[in-house]
């Protein structure tokens, strides 16, 4: 069964990720680094992408939730972005669960722990949602980033994993569309026998660095499962569930491109 409603929120304020005493949780998240990663941003975010948002009032300020967005660009600036408006608009902190090859990566995988990055194994996404935190899938994994120019903010591959989670922990999902990450820095090609550090394949973007294009991002109403937790591990109540949460994610694409283009037009 299904049912929608609003995020649950409360006066006292968002939840905050509980830290051990040296001020790191057990991912490496430190608050300190939060904040100073989202003040440096802030000309990224204003100025350059110029992000906006719609239905913000969905994301629940405290207990755990899943929040489910398409995916593209060459890097991940459309999680950053969404990163970003989330902590700048409720003073979460979105826990990105990131591909098993992204702790790999130089210079920029202790950074993408301290600000919440998480790598994706199951455990750590069940700790995460035990814990009350705030969770980001991207379904379409790296068939999302890797779409070519032709199949832009159409859905790729769409894994179930995220629906098998909200049901067993009953938890809500909120679907989210971002709009412009698309265009703002599109694949070229992808060489895919080259693993630099176990990614799929070797990117080639249009562009060396992403294009000033605005960001739209909107944010749907919760969805949340009424199933048993045991029907977690039924593959067809898995299926039914998340062609639900592909049919959101695909409305509200619609819907911003719609709305990008009126805009475009006054």
């Amino acid at each position: 069964m299904l049912t929608t409603g609003p995020a649950t929120c409360a006066s006292s304020g968002p939840a905050i990720p509980r830290t051990e005493p040296t001020g790191y949780d057990v991912f490496g998240l430190h608050l300190p680094e939060v904040e100073r990663v989202a003040r440096w941003s802030r000309f990224a975010f204003e100025r350059y992408f110029r992000v906006d948002a719609s239905g913000h009032e969905h994301v629940p300020l405290v207990g755990p939730a899943i929040l489910v967005s398409n995916h593209s660009g060459m890097l991940p600036v459309d999680a950053t972005m969404l990163w970003l408006d989330v902590f700048r608009r409720t003073g979460r902190v979105v826990r990105t669960i990131a591909d098993r090859f992204v702790p790999r990566l130089p210079f920029v995988s202790t950074l993408f722990s301290r600000v919440g990055v998480v790598s994706g194994s199951r455990p750590n996404v069940r700790w995460l949602l035990e814990h009350g935190e705030l969770v980001a899938i991207f379904p379409e994994g790296t068939t999302g980033p890797g779409k070519s120019m032709a199949q832009h903010y159409h859905l790729q591959d769409w894994r179930v994993g995220h629906v098998e989670f909200a049901i067993r922990h009953r938890v809500p999902i909120i679907p989210i569309a971002i709009i412009g990450a698309e265009e703002s820095w599109p694949l070229l090609a992808r060489i895919p026998h080259v693993h630099l550090f176990g990614a799929p394949y070797l990117p080639l973007p249009v562009s060396l660095v992403p294009l000033p294009v605005r960001f739209h991002i909107h944010y749907g109403a919760p969805i949340r499962f009424d199933d048993p937790p045991a029907s977690a591990d039924d593959p067809e109540v898995l299926a039914r569930a998340a062609a639900i949460t592909r049919g959101a994610v695909e409305r509200l694409i619609a819907h911003g491109l719609i709305a990008r283009d009126q805009g475009r037009g006054q």
